[in-house]
């Protein structure tokens, strides 16, 4: 059964504003890869051996942990949504009534992931 990324990292509250591993916060330690205390994610998706290297092996183990799930969309800690095939990050997972993604798009987070916007 596939779960969804968002629904795991749902289950932790945000930390503070600061910008490091040890928060909740989306950082970038490196071009193209985005960051949260929980997991790491580039152009292709969210990335076990990332985020092994960046946030620990620990959290690495707890995807690993989670079995198959889509690794395409995915929602950090903060609420920030990014989906690969749209190549989007935007502030929140939401869907409007017309079932289209209602979430004001992040310009920053978007070129930070996916190299422009």
């Amino acid at each position: 059964m596939k779960l969804a990324i968002g629904i795991f990292l749902g289950l932790f509250s945000a930390g503070t504003l600061a910008a490091t591993p040890e928060t909740a916060t989306p950082w970038s330690p490196g071009k193209g890869v985005l960051c949260d205390k929980y997991i790491c994610a580039d152009a292709t998706g969210v990335s076990i051996p990332l985020t092994e290297k960046y946030v620990g092996k620990t959290r690495a183990d707890k995807l690993k942990a989670m079995g198959e799930f889509d690794t395409t969309s995915f929602t950090f800690a903060t609420g920030l949504s990014c989906d690969v095939k749209e190549k989007l990050c935007r502030q929140d997972r939401y869907y409007g009534a017309d079932g289209k993604r209602s979430g004001k798009i992040n310009k920053y987070y978007t070129k930070v992931l996916f190299g422009s916007f």
